[in-house]
Parts: structure tokens; sequence; C-alpha cells
């Protein structure tokens, strides 16, 4: 039974593994025996998180994703390195709290360029025949609970992925003739290094609220790479185009 969450001789590509829930999935990818290809800016992050890998055919490549014509290279070299890839896993991501009156069309357009168009570009190119493991494949895109619900302040954020939910859907029907699974998580808050300094600077009874939202407690990236795998691996074979929440209670609120 535990082997249909097996990711043995997978090849998957994680985006935003320099830190936070992308190092911690693929960490734990790793362990599962898959072989992990890394993407991200930071050089130095990176090779921090190759080094925390378990063995096997792993690669990093330091890249800012927004530079959309670099993309198919880093797809293209993994390939010929390691194989087909048979999944894709979207962690990269900005955040921005600003009120409405102070937004601008440069916020907005960065946080889509990262959380969203990024992710979209480097699905389509691995969905191209010539790259795409086509016995089988998953795509997983990380979202957010405020994809699904509102708050002051994250106008741009809850929009960029609000996006990712619906494209998920509309990508998850034309990839399956593919055999290309898509689906969302969507994290509550999780205990991340971008969180805590996010959470260092509100007052005591502000960060004392947030938690409270969370029923269960915050989470740790762990249980994000938990889901993740599920959705990567053959146990999830029949789940497509849906947005699975983990948030520890918060929007059932």
């Amino acid at each position: 039974m535990n082997k249909i969450f097996d990711l043995e001789g997978k090849n998957i590509l994680v985006t935003g593994a320099s830190s936070g829930i992308g190092r911690q999935c693929a960490i734990t990818f790793s362990k599962l025996g898959a072989n992990v290809i890394l993407v991200a800016r930071n050089r130095q992050r990176l090779e921090e998180t190759y080094n925390l890998l378990e063995k096997g055919n792993h690669l990093l490549f330091s890249q800012d994703i927004t530079e959309y014509d670099e993309l198919e290279k880093i797809v293209e070299s993994s390939v010929e390195k390691i194989g087909r890839i048979s999944g894709f896993l979207h962690s990269a991501g900005v955040e921005m709290t600003l009120p409405l009156r102070v937004m601008k069309p440069s916020y907005y357009e960065n946080m889509f360029a990262v959380n969203v168009i990024a992710g979209f570009e480097l699905a389509k190119i691995i969905s191209m025949k010539k790259y795409l493991n086509e016995s089988e494949a998953s795509f997983v895109f990380i979202a957010s609970v405020m994809g699904l619900l509102g708050q002051p302040g994250k106008v741009g954020y809850c929009s960029s992925k609000g996006a990712l939910l619906s494209g998920t859907k509309a990508m998850a029907l034309e990839l399956a003739a593919k055999n290309v699974r898509v689906n969302c998580v969507l994290p509550g808050v999780v205990e991340t290094p971008m969180t805590k300094k996010m959470l260092e600077k509100l007052p005591e009874d502000a960060m004392q609220s947030i938690k409270n939202m969370h029923p269960l407690g915050l989470g740790k990236p762990e249980d994000i790479a938990n889901v993740a795998t599920f959705l990567l691996s053959d146990a999830s074979r029949w789940i497509t185009g849906t947005s699975l929440i983990v948030d520890g209670g918060y929007s059932a609120g």
C-alpha cells in the first residue's frame, strides 16, 4: 500500500526550491525516491537545499523565472541529463500587503509574473511531447487559501492566487488528453522564513489573532509537502482540476 505514495524514479521540477515550502517539498520528494530539479534565483540557498536532499540525480538551476525566454533551456537541459519530466511543483511566489489606494500596476505585474505566469509557462513547456513523461505526469501549483477568501490589503495577492485556482481547472481539462493531472494546494499561514518575518512585524495581539484563526495552529512546510507528495504520486491518479485546502481550519470559520 505504501508504494502508491512513492516517487521512485520520477523527475520532478520544483520552483521556489531555495526556501520555505519549496525547499521542504524538494527534500520530501527526494526522500521518496524522486530526482529533483531545483529552480530559484538565489544560488547559495539553492545549494543549501541541494545538500539536504537524499541521494539521487538531482539538478539545480539559479534562474529568475520571470525571464520567460530562459525557462525552456532549464527543461531541455534537465531532460537531456536525467530524462523526461513526470512532475512539476510551482512553489515560487511573492506576497505583498498594501491597501488598494497605494497599489501600483507594477506591483500587480510582479505578483502575477511570479505567482502565475512563470508557472503556467513552465507547465506549457514541460507538457511538450519532447519533454513530458507521456505515461503519467502531475502538475501541482501552490496557491493560497487567500485565493478563495478576501482580506484587506491583499487585493493583488488574493487575485494572483485566485488566478491559479481557475487556471488550474482550465489546464487540467486541456492536458488530460496527455495524461497530465493538474491540481492546486491552498495553504493557510505556514511557518516559513517569509511568514515569520511578516508576523514579527505585527503587534502581539495581531499575531495572536492570526494564530487563533487557525484552529489546528499554524502550518509547517512538511504539512504542505505531504499533500504535494500525494498529488504527485500514483495515489491521486484519479484527481485533477481540484483545489485542496490545507489551512488548519482557517477557511472553516
